[in-house]
């Protein structure tokens, strides 16, 4: 069984629970429009809409016991983004489910950060969390994201369009039993 507010680490990140002090360099994230680019309608986020979104990653540890994590570079001590767990209420015809996703400042790309993480991540998600099943969510054209769930030893599920903003996203999984079969 999992803590309520567990933290890992890999050999370069801290991946922990989030502190007040994470709204100002979150929302710088959230509001780079490359960052944003392939997320819900493409548009930046604003820092109250940040504010909103991090109340709820919050509040989704002690509902479910698991969710969003900071994701805090050990040898800076900077927030590079975050990388968890989370319900896609905004994709309904695969509910139910949980989706491992990552949202990353531009600076940290293609330094192997996602990956590093999310394999962290589904060794709690697997292991600790007791998932049978994960799945992840990007935009078709988001081949960086794509290369990251290849890596992770996800298949491809389906491609659809999200309902809310008709985005075409294409859906990969996993299993617990796939998982533990990599290793």
């Amino acid at each position: 069984m999992t803590t309520r507010h567990p933290e890992r680490h890999t050999e370069r990140l801290w991946l922990r629970q989030w502190r007040e002090a994470d709204l100002d360099p979150l929302a710088e994230i959230d509001a780079d429009p490359d960052v944003m680019r392939y997320i819900g309608d493409g548009s930046p986020g604003t820092r109250e809409r940040t504010a909103a979104a991090l109340a709820h990653v919050r509040a989704a540890w002690d509902e479910r016991g698991y969710g969003l994590f900071a994701a805090e570079e050990i040898a800076t001590g900077e927030l590079i983004g975050w990388v968890g767990l989370a319900v896609p209420a905004f994709l309904p015809e695969i509910m139910p489910t949980v989706e491992i996703g990552w949202r990353l400042r531009r600076n940290s790309w293609g330094r192997g950060y996602a990956t590093e993480a999310a394999r962290e991540v589904l060794a709690f998600a697997f292991d600790e969390a007791g998932l049978d099943r994960v799945v992840s969510i990007c935009h078709v054209d988001n081949h960086a994201s794509t290369r990251v769930m290849t890596k992770l030893g996800m298949t491809f599920d389906r491609t659809t369009r999200v309902p809310a903003h008709g985005q075409p996203v294409q859906v990969m999984s996993l299993s617990r039993e796939g998982y533990h079969s990599l290793s």
